[in-house]
């Protein structure tokens, strides 16, 4: 059985901040297992993951915080670069200061711009030991280097962009946490390069990688196979210590 709640309205910066939170109820007689903070990629909101949030929630038994960016869904605000850094640290402290999570080992789940929000969050919250897993989804390595791939055009005006998320700066900056690599080879809005690139610029002492030859930007979830890995890399990597 799964109990599904909304993350209690709170101001953030002048806004109002939701997320849902997912949790299973047997989860409560082994509260030391995981929780899973959940970034999503550009298009949509929270609600048409809930989905994927439930198939995660049922195959690893764990908590799903959805978390939802300012300016998306029923969140208000304009979304930029830092405010979206503030609220992924914002869903990360609402895990551990909640009385049913805060004793939870945390797996932070990216896709897309959502893999940028999970790679920023984990490099500042390694230290701290916060974080022990890292899993990315069809992500790039920076946005100014995505848009030509998108926009052939627009290479030309690329520098004018505001919106860095240089995660081939961060990342390798990620050591102490596993990552596991999720590719789409059949990406057409992030070039599959990009996070081939990522995965061998990464330092992590455990890394993963694992593709998925018929995969989309948005349907790679659906592909054969995506659960049974994210499981065996939970398994293997996150709850072996």
């Amino acid at each position: 059985m799964t109990t599904m709640r909304t993350f209690e309205s709170r101001l953030l910066m002048g806004g109002i901040f939701s997320a849902a939170l997912l949790s299973p109820i047997s989860i409560r007689d082994n509260p030391s297992l995981k929780s899973r903070l959940m970034f999503h990629g550009n298009a949509g909101n929270i609600g048409h993951r809930l989905p994927i949030a439930q198939a995660l929630e049922q195959s690893l038994n764990c908590n799903i915080l959805m978390l939802e960016y300012r300016g998306y869904g029923q969140s208000t605000g304009t979304p930029d670069e830092q405010g979206l850094k503030i609220d992924a640290q914002t869903g990360l402290d609402y895990i551990r200061r909640r009385a049913e999570t805060s004793d939870t080992k945390v797996l932070v789940y990216g896709q897309s711009i959502g893999g940028a929000v999970a790679i920023d969050l984990t490099a500042k919250s390694q230290q701290r030991g916060d974080v022990a897993g890292l899993i990315l989804e069809n992500t790039f390595l920076s946005v100014r280097k995505m848009i030509p791939s998108v926009f052939p055009a627009a290479k030309y005006v690329v520098r004018l962009c505001h919106q860095y998320w240089a995660s081939e700066d961060t990342l390798p900056k990620i050591t102490q946490v596993p990552i596991l690599f999720l590719s789409g080879l059949k990406d057409e809005i992030v070039p599959p390069s990009h996070m081939a690139q990522l995965f061998s610029i990464c330092k992590s002492s455990t890394k993963v990688w694992r593709t998925f030859p018929n995969g989309q930007h948005n349907d790679t979830v659906a592909e054969p196979g995506y659960f049974d890995h994210i499981y065996s890399f939970v398994v293997d990597h996150v709850l072996d210590d």
